[in-house]
């Protein structure tokens, strides 16, 4: 299932209100959006975007190493 174009320029992170930018894995698959201003990944689960913080996934390698 695919994400309609118009809808991802609509999106934005929940937390900053900042642009998102799709992040495809190496099928060319859309699987996540990601905030560069905040480090955090939302899932696409289905074709749906799942923008809720708890179910976020942090970018920062080093914050991963230390928690």
């Amino acid at each position: 299932m695919t994400i309609d174009h118009r809808l991802l320029d609509l999106l934005v992170c929940p937390l900053c209100k900042g642009p998102l930018q799709p992040h495809r894995d190496d099928a060319g698959q859309l699987t996540e959006l990601q905030c560069p201003a905040d480090r955090l990944g939302f899932p696409i689960r289905d074709g749906i975007p799942i923008m809720l913080e708890n179910e976020a996934r942090n970018l920062d390698p080093a914050a991963d190493a230390a928690g």
